[in-house]
């Protein structure tokens, strides 16, 4: 049987950013006089999860599941067929993938949190390079089959996927890669918005705070991670 101690892992800043998107929320309710049920439930479960993330929290993935069921949805009923996919084929499986690798890498048997791992330099260049080179033949092979925006689309599908991948395996360079998928999505879901899609607003307003949760992430992950390699040089002298 599992078990988890110290559930509640979350900062002042960590609960500005879920009251945030409840309040943002609550106010495009008023404002527009419409209750967006579908598309509130998407991006609180999506903020609370990505807060949840950065504290390297494992029951992040338990309200992972909930968003990217229904940004799956949002998005096909918004014709954006790439992120469809992109959810409904790859992140809601990865949620059970990250659950088992992260009940693994916890920090004891019951905590709730794991410990964080970072690349060395070498390897940081290598996947950017990778990275990089991916975005390009993807936007090319896009571009060849008439995609409007082929380097848009290939740049928030590739790096999405080896965030996904860098995410459930707990390397802080995950981050990194959020931050420019979150900007690009933002983006993508303004663009949404001007051209009157249903649920727009309130995925922009989830993204926006996303990209805040990221910058946050990078932070924590990055002073972890440093924090863990300086105690290994030490225990090796």
């Amino acid at each position: 049987m599992i078990k988890f101690k110290r559930v509640n892992t979350l900062k002042p800043f960590d609960w500005f950013l879920i009251l945030g998107v409840i309040i943002s929320n609550i106010l495009h309710m008023a404002l527009t006089d419409t209750l967006d049920l579908l598309g509130s439930i998407a991006g609180i479960s999506g903020v609370i999860c990505v807060v949840l993330v950065a504290k390297r929290n494992i029951l992040n993935y338990l309200f992972g599941l909930v968003n990217v069921a229904l940004y799956a949805l949002i998005s096909y009923k918004a014709e954006l067929y790439g992120d469809a996919a992109l959810n409904a084929l790859y992140y809601l499986p990865m949620q059970f993938v990250g659950w088992f690798l992260w009940l693994k890498k916890r920090e004891n048997k019951e905590s709730v949190t794991i410990v964080s791992r970072r690349f060395t330099i070498k390897q940081r260049v290598l996947l950017f390079s990778i990275s990089a080179a991916l975005v390009l033949v993807v936007a090319i092979i896009l571009d060849y089959f008439g995609d409007p925006q082929p380097l848009k689309d290939s740049a928030t599908t590739v790096l999405s996927v080896i965030a996904m991948l860098l995410m459930v395996r707990a390397f802080m360079e995950q981050w990194m890669l959020w931050v420019a998928v979150n900007i690009i999505s933002i983006i993508m879901w303004s663009v949404a918005f001007a051209n009157g899609e249903e649920h727009s607003l309130l995925m922009v307003i989830m993204w926006f705070f996303y990209l805040a949760n990221s910058i946050n992430g990078w932070i924590n992950w990055a002073r972890l991670t440093a924090f863990k390699d300086q105690t290994q040089t030490q225990n090796r002298l």
